[in-house]
């Protein structure tokens, strides 16, 4: 097997990464998920908040195996590829850039028997295969940062959303004891430069702790900006001959749910169930593109839905918002008692 890697170096930058249990179970097969975490996961109270800090939904610190673990992208990222180049037979090639399929074919070596296109939401394969502009802009930029060091107190004990007019703010601990966070803001697309840290205490730095707490625990250099956008419905085959489309490259998806990268996890372990299960390769990606394509499509249509609702500025729509996450948070803490 030989991976393709267009950068000079395998590094990877970002800041925190939802796994939720499904994926984590895939990740413990593969012996990973070991690497990623210290210890025991916290135990935190999570839900929706306005930002005057009134709870509209709680989550309640025995819901562990219904959470997800939270670490650092970065983290992930060398975990997976230690991983993958312990393996026998396995080649990793940086400085790659592949323009399109029949770039692969003069690349030194064997025709390739399969090819994995893993190339992200803009992927040049799938454009290549497809022949239209699938990516779409959500409507909002978000801003991601994650502090220095641990922060104590009800940063360490809480975690999850506060929904205002146009403006979300979200925070998790990480499994190494610091805190990752966001903010997602209705934006034009395309704005660039600015201080991103200042930009961000503007937004949201009056809002209930401890969100002011976490922005002044963060270095102003931690903190990355990026418009959010996802791939237009419906998807379109991920199958194509000796081709196939793995994560964001065939189903990229808004960040609301954040299940972005563990639908990528899953993605690879379907397909290699497949393969290992199917004598033809064309027959395992039949398989994959029917189990996976009707999945991520779900997903990507949920998770738009929840962008929209967090988005909202309109003052009457508001109100009917959050009197219905109220209602609805009223309801879930009844079932949990």
């Amino acid at each position: 097997m030989t991976v393709l890697e267009r950068a000079p170096e395998l590094g990877e930058v970002g800041a925190g990464i939802s796994i939720w249990p499904r994926a984590w179970r895939i990740l413990g097969d593969l012996g990973v998920a070991d690497r990623l975490a210290d210890g025991v996961r916290p135990a935190i109270q999570a839900g929706l908040r306005r930002p005057d800090g009134r709870w509209l939904a709680k989550v309640g610190p025995g819901a562990a195996d219904r959470i997800p673990v939270m670490v650092h992208r970065a983290r992930l990222h060398e975990a997976l590829v230690d991983a993958l180049v312990a393996r026998d037979g396995v080649e990793v090639r940086t400085g790659v850039k592949v323009g399109g399929l029949a770039d692969l074919d003069t690349l030194p070596g064997e025709p390739a028997d399969l090819v994995v296109a893993a190339d992200g939401i803009r992927s040049t394969i799938r454009h290549e295969l497809h022949q239209r502009d699938d990516v779409r802009y959500a409507g909002y930029t978000a801003y991601r940062g994650v502090t220095a060091e641990p922060v104590p107190g009800e940063a360490s004990t809480t975690g999850g959303e506060t929904w205002g007019s146009g403006l979300r703010f979200g925070w998790a601990p990480l499994v190494d004891g610091r805190t990752y966070w966001f903010v997602s803001a209705n934006r034009p697309a395309g704005e660039v430069g600015g201080d991103h840290h200042a930009d961000v205490t503007a937004l949201v730095g009056d809002w209930h702790d401890p969100i002011p707490q976490l922005l002044a625990a963060t270095p102003p250099s931690a903190v990355i900006r990026g418009d959010i956008s996802d791939l237009r419905l419906p998807l379109k085959r991920f199958d194509h001959g000796r081709v196939v489309l793995l994560g964001d490259a065939a189903h990229a998806t808004t960040p609301n749910l954040g299940q972005g990268a563990c639908a990528a996890i899953e993605d690879a372990a379907v397909l290699a169930a497949q393969l290992d299960g199917h004598a033809r390769i064309a027959d395992a990606l039949v398989a994959y593109d029917r189990i996976r394509r009707p999945a991520t499509q779900r997903l990507v249509r949920a998770s738009r839905l929840v962008g929209a609702l967090g988005q909202v500025e309109n003052g009457a729509l508001l109100k009917a918002r959050d009197a219905g996450l109220a209602g609805l948070g009223a309801v879930a803490g009844l079932l949990s008692r």
